[in-house]
Formats: structure tokens, C-alpha cells, sequence
């Protein structure tokens, strides 16, 4: 029965598990004691230094700390160009127009000394008063009649020839031209006193029939010269027709007033 009850206290006592909190305590503060042992034998000993890098035996470098700060190169060539200054030249004023000289650009460059050409002075030109025209007749006596030019108010004209029928102008103008043309050709100046001032005019005032003649040929207005008057009526009396009107023209008349100009 003892027997018994020693072998099973012997199993309890070996399935018990024993305590490992203490040995591992007592292990931590044993090593701990010896790594402080060797730590401090080593600074006493000055095996460790701290102005050395490595051992003893190997090359070391010392650094030092500087308070500024150094600056770093510039890879970069610096820009040279104008434009790229913060502040632009300021642009060339123009010159005063008091400082600007009129150049003679005919003069011929001579060598040597430059002589400053001189300004010219233009003189100015005083206003001429206007003169007045004398329109009076200067040859012979007779004064416009007081006929009127057209029968109608809307007169058309080509060249020297107007039409009391505007729409006749318009429709036939190749017509009123053959009338220019064929006066023209019967007008001789020759007739005409030299002494008539250019520019002088004499207007006459006839009628064309249906077939292209001529009649009731009167002067309208005088030029004040008698050669120029009857020179012009002398050119319309020369006139045989003037060609038969147009078919489409369904007067049987044309009023035509004509002037003759020297």
C-alpha cells in the first residue's frame, strides 16, 4: 500500500510542470550584469574612441559640422542674353522736330570739311485779289433773243446737241451724235473773226422733219462776235438732212437746240 502511494505521488511530481518565471529572471539580470561588465571594462580601457572610424589598423576620415551653409556649384552656364535682364533698356527717343534739318539731296558731296547746309526760306506769296470777268459782248450789237431752247422741261443732251425730248436721248443717241457729227463737218472756222475770244459759244435753235431735213434755223443766243453768229447758222443751212428719224420715233418733228463753239 505504500508502495502504491509513493508511485503516485513519484506521477504527479513528473506531470506537475516546474516553474520557469525565477531561472529565466535570474537568467535576464546575469546576462545583463555581464554585457555591463564588459562595456564598462571597455570604456576604462579606451578600447572604444570616438574620434575613430573602424579599427585602428584601417584609414579613417574626420568630419566636422559648420554652422553656414556652403552653396552648392551651378551646373549652368549663365544667361548672357539682353532679353532675359528684369530691366529693359529704355527705347531712343525720336528728335525733336527743331533738331531736324532739311537735306538738300541735288547737292553734290564735296571732301574735306562739312559745311552745315543753310535753311531755305520759302516766301510765301500774297493772295492775289479776284479778277472780274467782263462777259459783255465785245463785237457787234445784237442781244439774246428770248426764244426758249426746248418746248418741254426735261431736256436731254449729247455733246453739242440738245433735244427738248429727253426719252428721244435715251432711245436714239446714236442719232443725236449723226447731228454732232454732220454740223461739225459743215462748220468752217475760217469764217470766224480772229479776234474772237477762245471759249466764245453762239447757240442756235432749229427743227428736223420726219425725212431728216432742215427748217426754221434762228439764233437762240449771240455770242457777242457776228462772224462766230453767222458762221454757225452758215454750217446748219449747209446741212441738206440729217438722216430720216428713226421709225420707232412717232413725232413728226425734233426740236434741237445747237451751239457753236470757238
Amino acid at each position: 500500500m505504500e508502495g502504491l502511494l509513493e508511485g503516485t505521488e513519484h506521477l504527479e511530481r513528473e506531470l506537475t510542470p516546474e516553474p520557469i518565471a525565477a531561472p529565466a529572471m535570474g537568467s535576464f539580470a546575469l546576462h545583463a550584469v555581464l554585457i555591463a561588465s564588459v562595456v564598462s571594462w571597455g570604456l576604462l580601457s579606451g578600447l572604444f574612441k570616438h574620434s575613430v572610424w573602424g579599427n585602428q589598423g584601417g584609414g579613417a576620415m574626420q568630419v566636422n559640422l559648420v554652422s553656414s551653409a556652403i552653396p552648392l556649384p551651378n551646373n549652368q552656364p549663365m544667361n548672357q542674353n539682353v532679353l532675359a535682364t528684369e530691366k529693359p533698356s529704355k527705347a531712343p527717343q525720336a528728335p525733336s522736330p527743331k533738331t531736324q534739318q532739311k537735306v538738300d539731296e541735288t547737292a553734290i558731296p564735296i571732301s574735306g570739311k562739312q559745311v552745315k547746309p543753310q535753311e531755305q526760306n520759302t516766301q510765301k506769296t500774297p493772295p492775289q485779289p479776284a479778277q472780274k470777268v467782263d462777259n459783255s459782248a465785245r463785237y457787234g450789237e445784237q442781244s439774246g433773243t428770248s426764244i426758249a431752247r426746248a418746248t418741254q422741261q426735261s431736256v436731254g443732251s449729247i455733246g453739242q446737241t440738245a433735244i427738248g425730248d429727253s426719252d428721244f436721248v435715251s432711245m436714239f443717241g446714236w442719232y443725236v451724235r449723226q447731228i454732232n457729227v454732220k454740223m461739225a463737218n459743215s462748220w468752217y472756222k475760217q469764217e470766224v473773226d480772229p479776234r474772237t475770244p477762245p471759249g466764245a459759244r453762239v447757240y442756235l435753235f432749229f427743227t428736223v422733219h420726219k425725212d431728216g431735213s432742215v427748217s426754221g434755223i434762228r439764233l437762240d443766243r449771240s455770242s457777242g462776235s457776228p462772224t462766230l453768229d453767222q458762221s454757225c447758222m452758215r454750217a446748219a443751212q449747209r446741212v441738206d438732212t440729217f438722216g430720216a428719224l428713226p421709225n420707232n420715233y412717232t413725232k413728226s418733228t425734233l426740236m434741237v437746240s445747237y451751239y457753236c463753239e470757238y
